[in-house]
Order: C-alpha cells, then sequence, then structure tokens
C-alpha cells in the first residue's frame, strides 16, 4: 500500500491562515498559533514569506535572515522553546498581503508535498543536524547582503525552506539535497555578481 501523502507543509500553512484576523497580525500571534517548541515550523514560515512576492518589500529579506539566525542558534544550543526579541514579535503584518502570499504558496507546497516522506531520518538527529545548521547560520549572514542582487535572497530564502520542510516530514533525503543547495547559492550568487 502506497504512504499517505504528508500536508505537513498545507498544515502549516492552514493553521497561519486561520490565525489572520482583523487587519494585522504580530510576530507573536504567529508563534502562538505554531506553538512556541516549533522552530521548524516558524523557519518555513518566515522563509516562505521571503520567497512569496513579499520579497520585493526592502528590508523583508534581512528581516526574515535575521529571525531564521535567532531560530538557528536556540536549535543548536538545544533550546526547547522559542525566544524571540519583543522588538520582533512586536512587529505586525497586513492579514490581507498575508494571506494573499499563503494563497500564492499553497500550489506549489502542494506540488513539493507530494515528494515527501519519512526516510533517512539519521540525518535530522545530533551531530548530522550541527552541519545543516551551520550552514543556515553562514547563508542568513549572507542574506542582506544578496539584497542588491535581485531574487538571490529569495533564492536563499527558499533552499531554507526546504530544510525547513525535511525537518517537518522528517525527511532526511530533501535535508541532504538542501545542504547541496545551501552550500551552492553562495558560490552561484559570488559568480553571477563579479
Amino acid at each position: 500500500m502506497p504512504e499517505a501523502r504528508t500536508r505537513a507543509l498545507s498544515d502549516v500553512l492552514d493553521r497561519l491562515e486561520a490565525a489572520a484576523h482583523d487587519g494585522s497580525i504580530t510576530v507573536q500571534e504567529v508563534v502562538d498559533e505554531l506553538g512556541n517548541r516549533s522552530f521548524a515550523a516558524l523557519m518555513l514560515v518566515f522563509s516562505l514569506i521571503s520567497t512569496s512576492p513579499a520579497s520585493a518589500i526592502p528590508g523583508i529579506t534581512t528581516v526574515v535572515a535575521a529571525i531564521v539566525f535567532i531560530l538557528v542558534v536556540q536549535m543548536i544550543v538545544g533550546r526547547k522553546s522559542v525566544w524571540l526579541p519583543s522588538f520582533v514579535t512586536k512587529r505586525e503584518m497586513s492579514t490581507e498581503k498575508l494571506c494573499k502570499g499563503i494563497g500564492w504558496l499553497r500550489k506549489p507546497v502542494r506540488f513539493v508535498e507530494r515528494f515527501l516522506k519519512k526516510r533517512m531520518t539519521f540525518l535530522l538527529h545530533r551531530p548530522w543536524l550541527w552541519l545543516p545548521l551551520i550552514l543556515i547560520l553562514g547563508l542568513t549572514l549572507f542574506m542582506p547582503l544578496m539584497e542588491v542582487i535581485p531574487t538571490s535572497g529569495s533564492i536563499a530564502s527558499a533552499v531554507i525552506a526546504l530544510f525547513a520542510a525535511s525537518l517537518l516530514t522528517r525527511d532526511g533525503l530533501l535535508a541532504g539535497a538542501s545542504m547541496l543547495l545551501m552550500l551552492a547559492v553562495p558560490v552561484t550568487v559570488w559568480l553571477n555578481w563579479t
């Protein structure tokens, strides 16, 4: 019998969309909706924001990079619950734009979910887990510089989203592929920039 298709990524989008109310939503409300232990879901949500049309807003790539950096540092040190500084948690996002972005992401997320399944899970445990986390730290340090090169920050965010998806779905093969892509992004950006 074939394995049931995962909906882990769509579930995150559903929960985020359900939390959208009134005219705006704070980052803290997003954390509350997804859970304060949901590092992977939060990493996925924020990196997907930076891959959506919202990435055209100046500074969004830098903000996403900072948030992902903070999340990854906490994952490396083994923190059990998410902590974000108050200047981040108090930031508001337009629910209209958020829902529009979620709608834009649904089709690619459904496509990706077709290929995700639980496999090679040893890559998602320590010490193997540290390698992609360290690569993400390096990538987030370069993301603010990528703002000057169109779409490069979105590409970096998409690679981070793939890794977050691998954590959510326990897909070690996707984790390995995302590590290779994490290595390729800075090299590609550098070669295209020079």
